[in-house]
């Protein structure tokens, strides 16, 4: 230990270490004793010397140490030490994958499983790699190794084209990490429901596994209406490549008269329509708007438009806690837009996938809205990010994504 460079905090800013926060922030530090490179693990001491954890060190960021482990008797530049926290995270994603109905998930979902910068997404015979981080920079051969001998993969792509990397100062990068070129679109399995995923130019690593569970959410709200005799028009807004409509349709039937996706990006539209065929499902119930979501929404309430049914499942708004108020301006606009839109007895899915917003900001958020609309409105349900996107206890910060499931009562 004495070889590695040292950290040392300022006096009363230990509680959150003891606590095993993974973040130290540049204010809470006094000094540093050596020179670490980008990336270098770093030993982490109280004002008084007392050991408190080990951590990888970035100058560039804010948050200048993310720690790795709080036992002053393990070695974090070991090989053993990252084998076996890549192990333990697969091992929690076995049960997910076990009856094949779904074969695409995060399989490490980086400060929640112990490795923080790190991201790992399977599709299949595919793993996608986002280094997010100087530490996890540093160590991209060792991991893509360790990933190779756990998972033997076909293909290793790294995505590390996050805006966070500059942050880091770590410029983007995208390319194979190891094995073949990955196909021009593949196919995954969720839930039984085909998609079509491309990794190498797909928002984030190519797929929203987080909303895995809220798909099946809706499609099963789907079908209990359609079983209750309803005929329902649905609105997909910020639809990317249609997941949320599949379910709708395959859940849904012929009781789904009418699906309306709409997203900035003809070429996820038609994305979407190659997942619809991909399920067999009827595209003549589905239209397709490719445009600025807050304008389109405006122009169908001008079209005098109705729907039972509303998704809202926007792009990261606030990055920052600087952006918070520009983007609470934001969210209340389109739920207020889509509040208008909803028919009585209707149901909205409202998402916020920015960790700055809080699950609290965002119900209030969205009853400014409701008062706005002039719409009664009940709040029937919480949506959160699916189980394989897990939220260590000792790292709140990991529950980004956020959803109310609303019914509109008239």
């Amino acid at each position: 230990m004495n070889h590695y460079p040292r950290v040392y905090l300022k006096p009363g800013r230990e509680a959150s270490i003891q606590r095993r926060h993974p973040w130290v922030f540049s204010g809470g530090i006094a000094r540093v004793e050596g020179q670490p490179a980008p990336g270098a693990l770093v030993t982490l001491h109280s004002a008084e010397g007392k050991f408190l954890a080990w951590g990888h060190y970035s100058a560039a960021s804010q948050i200048r140490v993310r720690l790795l482990s709080w036992d002053p008797a393990e070695d974090p530049d070991a090989t053993e030490f990252w084998r076996t926290r890549l192990k333990h995270a697969i091992e929690a994603r076995a049960p997910l994958l076990a009856d094949g109905r779904t074969t695409a998930c995060r399989l490490v979902n980086a400060e929640s499983d112990g490795l923080p910068g790190l991201i790992v997404d399977r599709y299949g015979d595919v793993l996608v790699l986002q280094a997010l981080t100087a530490g996890i920079e540093a160590r991209r051969a060792l991991l893509g190794e360790l990933l190779v001998q756990a998972l033997h993969p076909q293909t290793i792509y790294e995505r590390s084209d996050a805006d966070v990397r500059q942050r880091e100062d770590l410029p983007s990068r995208i390319g194979i990490l190891y094995g073949a070129e990955p196909p021009e679109t593949l196919e995954i399995l969720e839930n039984g429901q085909r998609f079509r995923v491309d990794v190498r130019r797909g928002h984030k690593t190519g797929f929203y596994l987080d909303q895995r569970d809220n798909r099946r959410l809706l499609g099963e709200r789907i079908a209990a209406l359609a079983r209750a005799g309803r005929l329902l028009d649905m609105l997909n807004v910020f639809s990317y490549t249609g997941g949320f409509a599949v379910y709708a349709l395959a859940y849904g039937g012929d009781a789904v008269r009418s699906i309306t996706n709409v997203d900035v990006s003809n070429d996820a539209l038609q994305m979407g329509r190659a997942n619809l065929a991909q399920n067999g499902l009827k595209a003549e119930q589905v239209t397709d708007i490719s445009g600025d979501a807050f304008q389109v929404l405006r122009t169908l309430r001008q079209q005098g438009r109705s729907f039972d049914v509303i998704v809202l499942d926007p792009p990261k708004f606030a990055f920052t806690q600087k952006d918070v108020q520009k983007a609470a301006r934001g969210y209340k606009d389109i739920n207020l837009q889509a509040l208008h839109l909803l028919r009585a007895g209707g149901y909205l899915f409202t998402f916020s996938c920015s960790g700055a917003i809080s699950a609290d900001l965002l119900q209030k958020i969205v009853f400014g809205a409701t008062l706005d609309a002039g719409r009664d409105v009940q709040l029937v349900g919480w949506m959160t990010q699916a189980e394989d996107h897990p939220v260590a206890l000792t790292f709140p910060e990991g529950a980004y994504l956020k959803g109310l499931l609303c019914y509109v009562a008239a």
